[in-house]
């Protein structure tokens, strides 16, 4: 096996990239990944700089890749170790840079070691991956390495790796086979299903209408308006609008399908978006917002239309986002999620594992505590296969 590092994803040609990529993930695409970078969505600007890894055989055909950065902040990770550097700093021991297998700036679980199929030994390349990137992180003295929201596979690698397990909860929308919206309603409790469809009619009575448009459908103009609801969310909430509009034009045009937009307009003004993205599988919410406050119009156009949308396309799955006890009153039950941390230094490596060992079990407590509020009439909390780690 021959491991090289690619300092920007032009490295490698698109196609042979996307042959590593399952369910048509958008994040892990190519045209995705490669616009951030065109753009200056990650980058030194950003403190996200490229460090992905490619592993051939000795014919020089593409086995598998791990989706890696070099990270100087944490910002856009949304697994939070702010603490940990903190406590570095006071120790006098530098916690920048780390190297982080991430999507960024999507708390979305998926593959972070890429992998070809039809390969003879896909554990041995995935291990190969991991060490490597352990060595290299080593090598150059960096403070840590960490995987954030990988898939069970993956995960499994890693833990076998020594690396510590974190846990984390976010809340997911699962499809069984609705037949549609209405058969959605009627698994719930009635008080659940009163909520949503007062909610839905303030939207329909305040005379908001509702488009759904994929990328290639919505024009220069129109994401001209959407990427200023993106930017005036950020600007509210105090946080940096790190995706340009630039970007937006181009995975609208590469992406087109996979790229998915709730539009609402009033009196033929458009008022406010929700970005979302979706996988052969999985729709995946994004980004909102809006000209100014309208009841419900967050829930309709975040949450039902998405839902809506899922059972439409036949999608297995709704990942709106991460945080948000208020999606549970929606159908969003809570899921765990998983990341994988190596840490250099061996006396912080221990006060982590005892931070994690205190954490871990208080998530899942957390959890099964809000599952209990279910807004099913028969539903109880579940690992999701795909978010699925070890107990």
């Amino acid at each position: 096996m021959q491991i090289q590092r690619l300092a920007t994803l032009t490295g490698i040609p698109a196609a042979e990239w996307n042959t590593l990529v399952s369910e048509q993930n958008p994040f892990l695409s190519h045209e995705f990944l490669a616009a951030l970078e065109q753009h200056q969505c990650v980058g030194e600007r950003t403190g996200w700089l490229p460090w992905h890894l490619i592993c051939r055989d000795e014919a020089g055909r593409l086995l598998g890749a791990a989706l890696l950065y070099l990270k100087f902040n944490s910002y856009g990770e949304f697994v939070f170790d702010w603490t940990w550097a903190e406590a570095h700093r006071q120790q006098h021991l530098p916690y920048y840079p780390k190297l982080v297998g991430a999507i960024p700036y999507t708390p979305a679980t998926s593959q972070r070691l890429l992998l070809a199929p039809d390969q003879p030994q896909p554990a041995k390349t995935r291990r190969a991956l991991i060490d490597f990137a352990l060595a290299q992180a080593q090598r150059h003295q960096w403070s840590s390495a960490h995987w954030l929201f990988p898939a069970s596979d993956d995960l499994d690698s890693l833990l076998e790796r020594g690396l510590l397990h974190r846990v984390g909860c976010q809340f997911h929308w699962e499809n069984p086979g609705y037949r549609d919206f209405q058969d959605f309603l009627d698994t719930l409790t009635a008080k659940r299903r009163k909520n949503i469809n007062r909610e839905r009619r303030l939207v329909q009575d305040a005379g908001v209408e509702i488009q759904v448009l994929h990328g290639g459908e919505i024009s220069e103009d129109q994401w001209q308006i959407i990427h200023d609801f993106y930017r005036s969310t950020f600007a509210r909430l105090g946080g940096v609008p790190t995706l340009s509009l630039p970007f937006f034009l181009e995975i609208a045009a590469t992406l087109r399908e996979r790229l998915v937009v709730v539009l609402a307009s009033l009196a033929g003004h458009e008022i406010a978006a929700a970005l979302c993205f979706r996988s052969a599988t999985t729709l995946y919410g994004r980004h909102w917002g809006c000209r100014a406050e309208y009841d419900s119009l967050h829930f309709e156009a975040c949450y039902y239309q998405g839902i809506d949308y899922c059972i439409r396309q036949g999608l297995q799955r709704f990942e709106p986002g991460a945080q948000g006890e208020h999606k549970i009153h929606r159908g969003f039950l809570p899921t765990l999620t998983h990341s994988a941390h190596w840490i250099a230094d061996p006396m912080f490596r221990r006060a982590i594992a005892d931070f994690l060992a205190r954490e871990t079990p208080a998530v899942r407590d957390y959890a099964q505590e809000l599952s209990q509020h279910s807004p099913y009439r028969n539903k109880v909390m579940s690992d999701a296969p795909a978010v699925a780690g070890p107990n």
